[in-house]
């Protein structure tokens, strides 16, 4: 085998310079004044793909965003191996907690600091680079590779599955590799056997027909605020567990071996909350922070506002006030299920004089996948040769809806391997890449792709 340490030090400048043009498209596919954008961010991603040495590249429009195909199968009789990635990024607000703009890439302290860094553009890099350097040294791939990329991560769209479902030949595969998530931390990688699946909500409590002057009205009339206020506040009792009826429904009890399981990587959570600038940190009572995080589902508030926002002072009693809800879902939980009881709940204890209402949004199931599989275990085996640690079997807290899609349409195994970190600020202000990730992350994919053709 080639010496791909000598080979990715001596091209480091070049993939960080390309990775620089790609990361400055602010392919943001939540907003449509970016929708220009978001087409040249898939473009260029072809490009790559090209340049790297696929075969066959195609740019699949979509209703929505733009899905990127690429494909080269030159190694009959060998396992092919499906990687997924997205190419598009969350918003960037708010701006003024950048140190360095979005959309201007910077390296400071050995990270690399832009949007889309680690969530998900420069993950997926790795992947186009790694392919890249096996064709360039060794003239040809040991396995089949495909690539399918999509636009509409970020706001859950129904492209893919819709592209997924009509296109079953052209995609199947032996493993789909997924590298959209984090290492453990630093040094200590993981694998994903299992997400936590998701729904969510907008609520609007409205009162009377217009604002109303505080001092005629305050204390005689409803507000819409105060009404808001007390009903998100009965979404949780005092011990941090949800009290809408039925939500609990369809989660698992822990077994002690999986208990002791998750034991194995909690953090040290005193100084997680240091770190994280907090007194202490807080939950459903009775479970450790990655029994929390992993295993358990959450209701949580993503934003509330209403009334006046201005600078100063406006004697007001607003007519509206609103709120976002994201629930993430363990088990066999029922997205649909679950937004009908929220919307049970909180029409059941509106405040006397308000109205509530609500507009549903996404919904994914959980997935869950057998980590003795053998395209999981050979990339356990990778992580070790290159870490120096053999990678842990982890459920993660977060959600990819199209996960579960690619395993119940695929019938193949998802392989979920990270090179981020948790504290990398995926959408948020300073979302940054660890650059040592970065370099063990090509060399650890190239290591992959080889162990996986003895599959």
């Amino acid at each position: 085998m080639s010496n791909y340490e000598a080979y990715f030090q001596g091209n480091r400048d070049e993939h960080l310079k390309e990775l620089k043009e790609w990361l400055a498209i602010p392919s943001i596919s939540a907003l449509s004044e970016h929708k220009q954008d978001i087409q040249a961010a898939a473009g260029w991603l072809a490009d790559a793909l090209t340049r790297a040495g696929m075969d066959k590249v195609e740019v699949h429009e979509t209703k929505g965003h733009p899905i990127v195909y690429a494909e080269r199968l030159r190694a009959p009789g060998k396992p092919t191996v499906l990687i997924y990635g997205h190419y598009d990024v969350q918003p960037v607000d708010p701006l003024n907690l950048w140190t360095t703009p979005p959309f201007e890439p910077a390296i400071r302290d050995g990270k690399l600091y832009a949007r889309g860094a680690t969530d998900d553009k420069g993950q997926l890099f790795l992947h186009v680079k790694a392919v890249e350097a096996i064709l360039r040294e060794e003239g040809e791939l040991p396995v089949n590779v495909k690539f399918c990329i999509e636009g509409e991560e970020e706001i859950s769209g129904e492209s893919l599955p819709e592209f997924l479902k009509a296109n079953k030949e052209k995609l199947a595969a032996d493993a789909v590799v997924i590298s959209d998530s984090s290492l453990l931390e630093p040094g200590k990688p993981s694998i994903c056997t299992g997400l936590r699946g998701l729904c969510s909500l907008e609520v609007t409590v409205s009162t009377a027909k217009t604002d109303l002057h505080s001092g005629l009205y305050g204390g005689a009339v409803p507000n819409a605020l105060h009404a808001l206020v007390s009903l998100l506040d009965s979404l949780h009792d005092e011990k941090g567990r949800v009290t809408v009826e039925g939500f609990y429904e369809g989660v698992p009890v822990l077994s002690e071996l999986e208990k002791a399981d998750l034991a194995s990587y909690n953090p040290d959570e005193r100084k997680l909350a240091a770190d994280l600038g907090l007194d202490s940190l807080y939950g459903e009572e009775g479970f450790s922070f990655t029994e929390r995080t992993g295993a358990r589902p959450t209701l949580e508030l993503n934003g509330v506002w209403g009334g006046f926002q201005g600078e100063g002072t406006k004697t007001v009693i607003p007519k509206e006030a609103h709120a976002k809800i994201t629930c993430r879902l363990v088990g066999s939980q029922d997205p649909q299920k679950t937004l009908d009881r929220v919307e049970r709940h909180l029409k059941a204890n509106i405040q006397k004089g308000a109205k509530v209402s609500i507009v549903p949004g996404e919904r994914a199931f959980a997935f869950t996948c057998d980590p003795s599989d053998a395209m999981l275990q050979l990339a356990a085996d990778a992580y070790e040769e290159v870490y120096g640690a053999r990678a842990v079997f982890t459920k993660d807290g977060g959600s990819i809806p199209v996960v579960a899609t690619f395993s119940n349409v695929l019938k193949a195994p998802v392989v979920m391997m990270g090179f981020g970190l948790p504290d990398e600020n995926l959408h948020a202000p300073d979302e940054h890449l660890n650059l040592d990730n970065f370099d063990k992350g090509l060399l650890t994919l190239v290591k992959y792709l080889h162990k996986a053709a003895q599959a």
